[in-house]
């Protein structure tokens, strides 16, 4: 008896506290409890807790860390974010805006997208979705196909999230996707990139290397992307926050690649209210795995300039470098 008092009055003081952080910073997430609701699911709303500290420690660091500036109401400096707008995706039945991250499978959301706006019946296999179908362009509806007018008020309006990864072991999801491995998807990137890489990192490079840019290693693409002097944007390594800004937008919901598929179902179920349709599970990958024997065979230098270039995702979603290098940086 005396044990479920205490737990009565923990729930009781928890749910002041969400209560207090969904008026405070727009929390969408919680919306969906009945807190008056004798049999709610404890598991549930503890879940939830944990998606809130994420929030909050976004928030704080954007404060903290972030210049300070009058709060942008109105979504101004984000729908004039070209890079932004065409990165988050529309779903007017379910009134879901999420920014889409590439290597924090985002393909699977996409896919996930076309069922909940209608592209595809429910009851089909997402999984079987071509990659090469929700990648194409007008397929999804994105942000940056509304008036500016329309798109301030679905972010002021509808439920924001995005999902993220180690920025660290999403570069090396990158490298080992687009350059290491012979898919077809890749000869652009080996193409594109490749060639200028071993042309540029490379001493005494042949000329098959030139031609086909196919064999960049690791340090090579590592040295490329800490490399400030090239400019070149591309989507699939450029941080996280450059994508998807989580400073100027307010994400009801973070989700992590860690946690993928217990953060997708719980989104899917709890925060868009759908129940019809689940996160397509896909081939297991062993990239964190991986992480120390590609990383240590990077220089400390180039470690420190990789890090100088994430280093906002680093902060804003609580990551660090314990796990490659035994300490911290930054």
């Amino acid at each position: 008896m005396i044990l479920k008092i205490v737990i009565i009055c923990l729930v009781v003081i928890f749910a002041a506290s969400v209560l207090f952080y969904t008026e405070h910073l727009y929390l969408n997430i919680f919306k969906t409890h009945d807190f008056t609701d004798e049999n709610y699911d404890v598991n549930s709303f503890l879940e939830r807790l944990v998606y809130l500290e994420r929030q909050e420690h976004t928030a704080q660091m954007c404060h903290l860390f972030k210049s300070p500036s009058k709060a942008d109401e109105n979504y101004q400096q984000a729908i004039n974010d070209s890079v932004l707008m065409e990165h988050i995706l529309v779903d007017n039945h379910h009134k879901l805006l999420y920014c889409y991250v590439p290597k924090v499978a985002c393909t699977n959301w996409k896919r996930v997208f076309m069922v909940l706006s209608g592209g595809e019946t429910a009851s089909a296999d997402l999984s079987q979705i071509p990659a090469d179908v929700v990648h194409k362009p007008g397929t999804l509806d994105r942000l940056s196909d509304y008036p500016a007018a329309r798109a301030a008020e679905m972010l002021s309006t509808y439920t924001k999230f995005l999902f993220v990864r180690h920025p660290f072991e999403r570069l090396l999801s990158a490298y080992r996707n687009k350059l290491e491995q012979r898919h077809d998807s890749s000869r652009y990137f080996q193409s594109r990139f490749g060639r200028r890489i071993v042309k540029r990192y490379r001493a005494n490079a042949t000329e098959r290397a030139l031609r086909d840019g196919d064999d960049v290693t690791f340090a090579e693409f590592a040295g490329f992307v800490a490399d400030t002097r090239d400019t070149v944007f591309n989507e699939h390594w450029a941080s996280i926050d450059r994508l998807c800004r989580p400073c100027a937008v307010n994400y009801d919901f973070i989700g992590k690649h860690e946690s993928l598929f217990q953060d997708s179902d719980f989104l899917l179920k709890h925060v868009a209210g759908v129940s019809d349709v689940r996160f397509p599970k896909g081939p297991d990958t062993n990239t964190s795995t991986q992480l120390v024997k590609y990383f240590t065979q990077l220089d400390h230098n180039t470690i420190l300039r990789l890090y100088s270039i994430f280093e906002w995702d680093f902060k804003l979603f609580n990551y660090n470098l314990q796990n490659i290098l035994g300490y911290e940086v930054g």
